[in-house]
């Protein structure tokens, strides 16, 4: 069935929190009914203006991408409003409410979109195998809550996909809760400690496993078609397009330019170029795959990601003052550096042309935890929502007292506190309604052609 836009209704209770008509036993169940129906209260009600604001800030937003890729990241954000989440970070914050929640937690270094799918297992550049958050476009200096508010609704968002049938609510309450309660157990811990392999939980155990077992001979043919020794970029349409010449000239100059290792002088050597389909918010955005040389051809090729740096979604509406960067792909490589236990290989801000972009070794989006598609069973999924928890946590801790990043202490004594918990689901279900509420709209507009090219 076609989604229609339809007026938007004042969202049903949260399981687990009073209604208007009930009385909480404790104040802060009160204090969290209040807000959310509050912050409900404030949804727009004219449908016209509604649709016209929300197509208004997606077409601003995607401006000037390339429109091949735009239109295959329209197709799936049409498709499901969990996906419609991940695309529009930059709408989800210009419509987050100003919760108590949100200014009195004390400021920390965030991934800025922070959701259910960008958590994953990479190579560090050690070698090492670690599993950690895998996405810092939207990197940032916001309140603790900034991210836990977005991976909240995240979870929220995709009940149906985890648990389907009349118990999806409850399940992803639970998960919310297990998220929260481990998070802040993890602060209070006040150590940052990393995902060890041997003893991670089942789902992420077997993601550990996966990579550190990973032949790069049989990576590579996946990716690659063999032409005697030489390896060429496999041009399937769905993970790689063909690149331009233009985009082929500016990558040899700059990796021309590179410092590779001693031990293997031509590792930078370019052996071809493909433009790369991946991630869904930064689809548009020039994005590249790069085969090098690496360590010998041709079983020690390397695939490497070559990703233009956005701007930040939320620059004009950031809670806190943001240090001064020398440009995106820094400010991106430079919190990822300080959140992420180990950095992953070859990780570096570069600049193709005169575009910020970020260069890393080439992740497999297979590497991601797919809560949504994978159906896990209710185990597992609070196995996840514990270890996301402890990791946000984590590069919290990690990132701690740099550049107007609470210390440590604060961070404690904040997870300490006895209502934050409760406040934030309760903003999480406001943000989780409103964003299924803009997807409806969105999925009229394109069954409209108003995203047409």
């Amino acid at each position: 069935m076609t989604p229609t836009a339809s007026r938007i209704a004042t969202p049903s209770p949260l399981p687990g929190l009073p209604s208007e008509r009930r009385t909480g036993r404790d104040r802060g169940q009160r204090s969290a009914a209040l807000a959310y129906y509050t912050m409900a209260s404030s949804l727009p009600r004219n449908r016209a203006t509604h649709r016209m604001n929300i197509v208004k800030q997606i077409r601003q937003f995607n401006a000037g991408r390339d429109p091949e890729p735009l239109a295959l990241k329209y197709r799936a954000m049409r498709s499901d409003p969990f996906v419609f989440l991940r695309a529009t970070c930059h709408l989800f914050y210009a419509r987050l409410p100003d919760a108590s929640v949100m200014r009195n937690a004390p400021p920390a270094w965030c991934s800025g979109d922070l959701h259910l799918e960008n958590f994953g297992s990479y190579k560090g550049d050690d070698d090492q195998v670690y599993f950690d958050i895998n996405d810092f476009d939207e990197a940032l200096l916001a309140p603790a809550t900034w991210d836990l508010v977005r991976c909240l609704s995240s979870i929220l968002v995709g009940r149906h996909h985890l648990q389907p049938g009349a118990e999806s609510n409850a399940q992803a309450v639970r998960l919310c809760e297990v998220f929260l309660e481990r998070y802040g157990r993890a602060l209070i811990d006040g150590k940052a400690r990393w995902v060890e392999r041997e003893i991670a939980p089942s789902p992420v155990r077997e993601l550990l496993e996966d990579v550190h077992r990973r032949e790069r001979g049989a990576f590579l043919d996946k990716r690659t078609v063999k032409r005697g020794r030489r390896r060429l970029i496999r041009i399937d349409g769905q993970r790689a397009l063909a690149a331009t010449k233009q985009q082929h000239a500016q990558v040899l100059e700059l990796f021309g330019g590179l410092t590779a290792r001693p031990a293997e002088p031509r590792f930078f050597e370019v052996l071809d170029v493909a433009r790369r389909v991946a991630g869904t918010g930064s689809l548009g955005l020039e994005r590249l795959c790069v085969l090098v040389r690496g360590k010998g051809s041709p079983d020690g090729n390397f695939l490497l990601d070559l990703k233009q740096a956005p701007a930040l979604a939320v620059r004009a509406r950031a809670p806190l003052a943001q240090p001064k960067w020398r440009d995106d792909a820094t400010r991106i490589v430079r919190v990822q550096e300080r959140m992420q236990a180990v950095s992953m290989a070859l990780l570096q801000p570069v600049k193709l042309g005169d575009r910020p972009c970020v260069l890393r070794v080439l992740q497999p989006s297979e590497d991601r935890l797919d809560m949504v598609a994978s159906r896990h069973p209710a185990a597992r999924l609070e196995n996840i929502a514990a270890i996301a928890g402890k990791c946000v946590a984590w590069a919290q801790l990690r990132s701690s007292g740099r550049e107007g990043s609470a210390n440590a202490d604060d961070l404690m004594a904040f997870a300490a506190g006895a209502t934050w918990q409760r406040k934030l689901i309760a903003l999480a279900r406001h943000c989780a309604d409103q964003v299924e509420s803009d997807w409806k709209v969105f999925a009229q507009a394109c069954d409209d052609a108003a995203f047409a090219p």
